[in-house]
């Protein structure tokens, strides 16, 4: 059996189904340089999402190692006012990391046991 090798792909789509509020979104990640992806995140109801998606267009390699209370991501979150514990901006970091091939596309969870 021939292997091929690794490709990036075009671009990384990302569907994060948040939770009880029910607003699921697609966040779209592509390299446009060698240390910049360009984020899309569509399909969301949420206002607060949707701002976060306007205050936010690309991220740097920098970015992705940033901690929370200087990541652009996260800061972009808080201005619009996203809830403290939603998952997508972890979603967006996540696609982001796998366009510029630092990380494979595996599913991430957040699952509740009873």
């Amino acid at each position: 059996m021939n292997a091929q090798p690794w490709k990036a792909p075009e671009e990384v789509m990302v569907v994060v189904e948040p939770g009880v509020c029910g607003f699921q979104c697609i966040i779209r990640a592509k390299r446009i340089e060698n240390r910049r992806v360009h984020i899309g995140i569509t399909g969301s109801g949420c206002k607060s999402v949707n701002q976060m998606a306007a205050l936010l267009e690309d991220i740097l390699l920098r970015d992705l190692f940033a901690p929370p209370s200087r990541n652009p991501v996260f800061l972009s979150a808080e201005k619009a006012g996203c809830h403290p514990s939603c998952p997508i901006p972890v979603g967006v970091l996540k696609a982001a990391e796998c366009a510029m091939e630092m990380a494979l596309a595996r599913p991430a969870s957040i699952r509740f046991e009873r």
